[in-house]
């Protein structure tokens, strides 16, 4: 896969982690010989339409994480980009530490992407890092402001409306679920902060995994600067998850390439 190229101005020092370890269980992924994010949509898989969206990052600043069916990613991506493996999945965080032998020296920024969501536009990430890069925040989150709410965590703001947290659906309160400012799970953080956040990284809840949404907070607590940016199109949020899901994928992308 070869991203097309932008004219979008280089951002200095700037990398993306690419999540792409799953296997997609509610995808039915047992009935397929493909990973989650090459099942195809409007001709393309999921990961070739995150990869032309974050192409204003070069493919070698560009670390792919890999798990379920490892070798069919790369092959199908190619050489010019990196690659982590998650052996495990075991949660987000997970996924984002199995990069950072890749990171581990680098004084820039990194901006996080989940390599099964198409709809994000390029606009959209690179404005996400710009803004980032220019407050010069320790981790700058994308939120998303809808009338539909999905099953997303839901964003947590103190009474002076700064960003005071997540709260993941299952864990919200009556009066939290009505909050209709959500998490998509797309960042952008200064690495190193980034790494320190992930040692502090614990696996106290239900399904025993570490969660990225728990690293703004962790950074917060620290003193560190944590800025948003709202998004008020609930279309580019959409995941795919299950077979609707790709299909609604599917119909959105044929309908902007008319």
């Amino acid at each position: 896969m070869d991203p097309k190229t932008t004219k979008r101005a280089e951002l200095p020092g700037m990398k993306a982690v690419v999540l792409a370890a799953g296997k997609g269980k509610r995808l039915q992924s047992e009935h397929s010989d493909l990973p989650k994010v090459l099942r195809q949509a409007a001709g393309r898989p999921l990961l070739d339409w995150v990869l032309e969206h974050i192409a204003f990052i070069r493919p070698e600043n560009t670390v792919i994480v890999v798990g379920f069916m490892a070798d069919k990613v790369r092959q199908a991506v190619g050489p010019s980009y990196r690659y982590a493996v998650q052996r495990e999945q075991l949660g987000t965080g997970h996924a984002v530490a199995a990069a950072a032998p890749e990171l581990s020296d680098d004084p820039g920024d990194v901006l996080v992407v989940y390599g099964d969501m198409p709809l994000v536009q390029a606009d959209t990430y690179y404005n996400l890092a710009r803004k980032h890069q220019q407050n010069g925040a320790d981790c700058t989150m994308l939120t998303a402001v809808v009338e539909k709410i999905p099953d997303y965590g839901r964003i947590i703001r103190s009474p002076d409306g700064r960003f005071a947290g997540i709260v993941e659906q299952k864990d919200c309160t009556p009066e939290q679920l009505r909050i209709n400012e959500v998490n998509p799970g797309i960042y952008v953080f200064r690495i190193q902060p980034l790494l320190s956040a992930l040692k502090n990284l614990g696996n106290n809840n239900a399904q025993r995994e570490y969660y990225l949404t728990d690293v703004p907070k962790i950074m917060l607590q620290s003193g560190l600067r944590v800025e948003t940016e709202a998004l008020y199109d609930e279309k580019q949020i959409l995941g795919v998850n299950t077979l609707q899901d790709l299909n609604r994928c599917e119909s959105y992308l044929q309908e902007e390439s008319v």
